[in-house]
């Protein structure tokens, strides 16, 4: 079991207050607040260790590096909204698709990932 440290206390306070997958570069910069100094090498250890132990979830966008969520966000089915502004992503509540109309006659959807793109709240306002 691996020794809690202000560096690892900041990086799981990050991840757990920000309600959507962050980058690692997201993690790094929130972290900082906490534990100035805190270098990326730092951040890629500690995500290592949390996704190891269960406690957090990579979100793994097409053409994208990965992106982490709590392991109890993970938990639930929902899709992914990836601004092409800022490129932050949000979590997407639920699924309104029905995929069995879609797929041909005889094929049985066993599972399914959607990400929407688009603007965010946040940069629609800003233009």
């Amino acid at each position: 079991m691996e020794r809690s440290t202000r560096q690892r206390s900041a990086i799981r306070a990050v991840i757990d207050a920000a309600g959507r997958p962050l980058s690692s570069q997201e993690i790094l910069d929130g972290a900082r607040v906490d534990a100035m100094g805190l270098g990326i090498a730092t951040v890629y250890r500690n995500v290592k260790q949390l996704l190891a132990e269960g406690a957090i979830a990579a979100v793994n966008l097409p053409g994208e590096s990965p992106r982490y969520e709590t392991a109890q966000s993970a938990s639930h089915h929902h899709h992914h909204f990836s601004c092409t502004q800022c490129g932050r992503v949000f979590d997407v509540a639920g699924c309104h698709t029905q995929l069995d109309k879609m797929v041909p006659a005889g094929f049985v959807v066993q599972r399914h990932e959607l990400t929407l793109y688009g603007i965010c709240a946040e940069c629609g306002a800003a233009s």
